[in-house]
């Protein structure tokens, strides 16, 4: 089977309510903890590359090990480039085999977003084989890689605007904004409770509203959720017991994105929880075997834990299990 588009996938998990989980990968193991969950799972998945990941692995390294990944394990598996700053960007990877893109202009003005995407989109859909195309309206705080954004300086997704957007650019899916954000630190403390009992923040609850309100707007349009990591406590308190400093890093809790897959969300990004089991495992490896100095033993009991916590959001988050 070789590599697919969105287009498809996307149109099936809209009508059995669940979502596509987009993991972001930087290097083989990641590659093969994902895609060796989701076989187990009988998921489809998109692995996704960002910036960095392209700076970090370079594409061609990154393409070939989709691939590898494909013929491993015969899934049905979505390259993906998450936000790509330009339309050049966009058709270096269009071009280099990529089978979907995301062209991010949310921090352009709105004419100008409209601009940029649907040339985007232009070139993509004129491809053979057709690229499927995610843009997006809104903008989330938090870091990720070269998306940067001042907390207090995003913006929730206008729904007078979707109807629009989606008509003049043509796009295939549309990430709005609802809360989410990015990086292991999606909520200041100050816009949190904080739990009695075991002192862990709790965020507050995702602008539900504004997802209902798009979905009146776009009916059967698949919506997008980008940082929805859930920053699961279980890997920050590995990573704190064993040298680490994460003071307060708080996601989104994992029964608001579930409910979120049932609604119009069709695609859930993950990467922090990602990069959180990797390095939950290292440093406890590390810790019980100062001796071992084998990139083998201890990359390998990381690559355990993000297999363990993809197959746990597959079943128990996007609800992407047994879709194939």
């Amino acid at each position: 089977m070789p590599l697919v588009n969105s287009k498809e996938l996307f149109e099936k998990a809209y009508k059995e309510g669940y979502a596509i989980g987009a993991f972001n990968c930087n290097n083989m193991e990641i590659v093969q903890a994902i895609t060796e969950a989701a076989k187990e799972c009988n998921s489809p998945v998109i692995l996704q590359v960002s910036a960095g990941a392209r700076k970090y692995a370079k594409p061609v390294y990154l393409r070939k090990m989709v691939e590898a990944a494909v013929e491993d394990t015969g899934l049905p598996i979505v390259l993906h480039l998450d936000h790509g700053a330009d339309f050049e960007i966009c058709k270096d990877c269009i071009d280099g085999g990529f089978t979907s893109v995301m062209i991010d202009a949310s921090s352009k003005p709105f004419e100008e977003n409209i601009e940029i995407t649907r040339k985007v989109v232009e070139y993509a859909h004129a491809h053979k084989p057709y690229v499927t195309v995610e843009a997006e309206l809104g903008t989330l705080a938090g870091i990720e890689d070269d998306v940067k954004v001042e907390l207090g300086a995003e913006s929730y997704t206008n729904p007078d605007q979707v109807e629009e957007f989606v008509k003049r650019t043509g796009v295939d899916s549309l990430a709005i904004a609802i809360g989410t954000s990015h990086g292991a630190y999606k909520f200041r403390p100050e816009q949190c409770t904080r739990d009695p009992k075991t002192g862990i923040l709790l965020p507050p609850p995702l602008r539900f509203d504004i997802l209902e309100e798009v979905s009146k707007r776009l009916p059967g349009f698949p919506i997008v959720l980008h940082g929805s990591s859930s920053v699961n406590q279980e890997y920050v308190k590995i990573i704190n017991d064993h040298g680490g400093a994460l003071k307060d890093a708080v996601g989104v809790p994992e029964e608001q994105l579930r409910h979120a897959a049932r609604l119009a969300v069709c695609k859930i990004n993950i990467d922090s929880d990602l990069r959180l089991a990797m390095t939950a495992g290292i440093r406890e490896h590390m810790e019980a075997h100062p001796d071992h100095f084998d990139p083998r033993q201890y990359i390998g009991d990381g690559r355990a834990y993000v297999k363990q916590l993809v197959k746990h959001k597959i079943v128990d988050v996007l609800g992407s299990n047994d879709k194939i």
